[in-house]
């Protein structure tokens, strides 16, 4: 090939949005100097879902594009983005599409990605289970919480990362300062891989903040008094998502009771689930980095200026390019997508 990029070829794409977060897609399709198919959607009286594609998919790539999120705006739940997304690959397959991508930007239950205690589902599998035999062939999602996950689909599963994205985020807040006014801050083990990469590329110190549960009542989080290193510092939490925001708004009251002179949070999907954005009104946290991953209109209203989100677009645009034209999504992220 002479090292030129294939073409894509818009007749054979047939790329649709799901009711949930539609704009992501919009976006999307721009950014591949595409548009997307025509579908018709509703909803029955009784809250069944309904979906017609409005033109042929006969011989054609089907791409969905659905997060799995609850969007306020519109009253849709997770549940609902699952459903409708299960009734448009099997209208895709039953009108004899060739190939059809699911993309999820947002994977809904890959939290339940093990056993933890005794008679529970593993929710993740449950749901690639379900998406394959529906009749997905491949499925594309950004920063899944548990990367192994990809083990439960036996088709191609590409898994994007956000890191690009949410590091040049935090480049632009710290702009030209001193490195040594800023400490990356690990909230809990199981970031502390990420925390340790951010701090290398960002070239700032790092440092690691234990979390642990409370023996007596397991829903509250307990951390030490103070954190040593941070005083005098703006610290630096990044996390793959939020939910309530109880684990960031707890290290950021100790990380402020350590000296630190600002905190920014940063996190791949903003879920901000109730009570999120009531806690996050909290001045512990100066300002919240996030991508687009998820609807995140009502929480721009709430936080203002304090919240920066990043488009994730342009990223599952160019994988999108990649797997239509038979080229390599790993190699947008020099193989780290699989780690």
């Amino acid at each position: 090939m002479n090292g030129m990029k294939v073409k894509i070829d818009p007749d054979d794409l047939y790329i649709v949005s799901g009711t949930v977060h539609p704009k992501l897609a919009e976006e999307t399709v721009k950014a591949m100097g595409l548009t997307l198919g025509p579908l018709n959607t509703k909803r029955f009286a009784n809250s069944e879902l309904y979906v017609q594609y409005d033109a042929s998919v006969r011989g054609k790539h089907v791409i969905i594009i659905q997060t799995f999120a609850h969007d306020y705006k519109r009253n849709l739940s997770v549940n609902d983005a699952l459903m409708e997304t299960m009734l448009l690959i099997d209208a895709a397959r039953r009108s004899s599409a060739r190939e059809i991508t699911v993309v999820i930007p947002y994977l809904g239950y890959s939290r339940q990605d093990r056993k933890a205690k005794g008679r529970e589902p593993i929710s993740a599998a449950v749901v690639t289970h379900m998406l394959e035999s529906a009749g997905a062939h491949r499925l594309v999602t950004i920063d899944m919480h548990s990367p192994q996950v990809q083990g439960t689909f036996r088709g191609p599963f590409d898994h994007l990362i956000a890191e690009r994205l949410i590091l040049e985020g935090l480049r632009e807040e710290m702009a030209d300062r001193d490195p040594e006014l800023f400490a990356i801050v690990s909230p809990d083990t199981g970031r502390a891989k990420e925390s340790e990469r951010a701090a290398d590329i960002l070239g700032v110190r790092l440092r690691h903040l234990q979390k642990t549960r409370d023996r007596h009542d397991s829903s509250k989080l307990v951390r030490p008094k103070r954190l040593q290193g941070v005083e005098g510092r703006i610290c630096i939490m990044t996390d793959d998502m939020i939910d309530t925001a109880g684990t960031l708004l707890t290290a950021a009251e100790t990380l402020r009771k350590s000296g630190a002179t600002g905190v920014i949070a940063s996190a791949t999907h903003a879920l901000l689930s109730d009570p999120a954005l009531d806690r996050l009104q909290d001045t512990a946290i100066d300002k919240l980095i996030v991508t687009d991953t998820v609807p995140v209109d009502y929480a721009r209203k709430v936080l203002g200026d304090r919240l920066v989100v990043l488009p994730v677009a342009p990223l599952i645009a160019d994988a999108l390019r990649e797997i239509a034209t038979g080229g390599s999504v790993s190699d947008l992220f020099g193989g780290r997508n699989y780690f």
